[in-house]
């Protein structure tokens, strides 16, 4: 049976342009044009996944995101024009799974909604063991290998490493990101967190871009690569 995608968006050339795209990969789409409906939709469909535009007519989209989350685990992915920081930080703080602006790429857009509903689906019992190429990160025994090779990591590091992980394909915030890793008592400051991901680097990637393991979402958060 095919997973359905809402699409909510007041556009009708970008509701087209999503449809012909989602369904030649496979997806059953629905569609709603404002706010009210996208929410009659979500309540009637229970979509596996929304593409959500924040410029909606009757109510801005980032109000949506915290009702949807609140009634299930439905991957959210925010499709706007709005490229701002504040913007991206907020919708994710509230819950969305990614965020893809607008103009977007249609392969890199069915990618992204591939790795959340992939993730979606392991939510509930996330991996002990989660596989990189040939990175292995045992997150219960804190234990990061490249083939055969245990990669030494400080405590620090593998609280980064561990918040990532369990987040593979998602841009993570620097909010959740030091919320998860440093304690109260420490003091969590974004700097720290670009130290222990510089170190992360050096430590887990290969020479040249192709090596590249761990993305920076500029202003936003980090990114686990997937292999793909």
């Amino acid at each position: 049976m095919s997973a359905t995608v809402l699409v909510v968006d007041d556009e009708q050339p970008i509701r087209r342009l999503l449809r012909n795209t989602l369904e030649r990969a496979g997806y059953r789409v629905v569609e709603a044009i404002n706010g009210s409906e996208a929410m009659l939709q979500f309540r009637a469909e229970a979509p596996s996944a929304v593409l959500l535009d924040l410029g909606l007519p009757d109510r801005d989209g980032l109000e949506l995101v915290p009702l949807m989350r609140k009634e299930g685990q439905t991957v959210i992915l925010v499709v706007s024009a709005r490229d701002a920081t504040d913007q991206k930080v907020a919708a994710l703080d509230l819950g969305a799974d990614d965020y893809v602006t607008k103009p977007f790429d249609t392969e890199e857009l069915l990618a992204r909604l591939r790795v959340a509903l992939r993730h979606r689906s392991l939510s509930s019992a996330t991996p002990k063991i989660i596989r990189r190429g040939d990175l292995e990160i045992d997150l219960d025994e804190r234990v990061v290998r490249r083939g055969s090779e245990e990669v030494h990591l400080t405590r620090k590091e593998h609280d980064v490493l561990a918040v990532l992980a369990r987040n593979i394909g998602r841009v993570v915030t620097h909010d959740r990101i030091l919320g998860a890793a440093w304690s109260r008592e420490e003091d969590p400051r974004i700097e720290y967190l670009r130290i222990v991901v510089r170190n992360l680097r050096q430590k887990l990637e290969a020479p040249g871009p192709v090596g590249s393991i761990i993305a920076n979402e500029l202003g936003v958060g980090y990114r686990l690569l997937t292999d793909g």
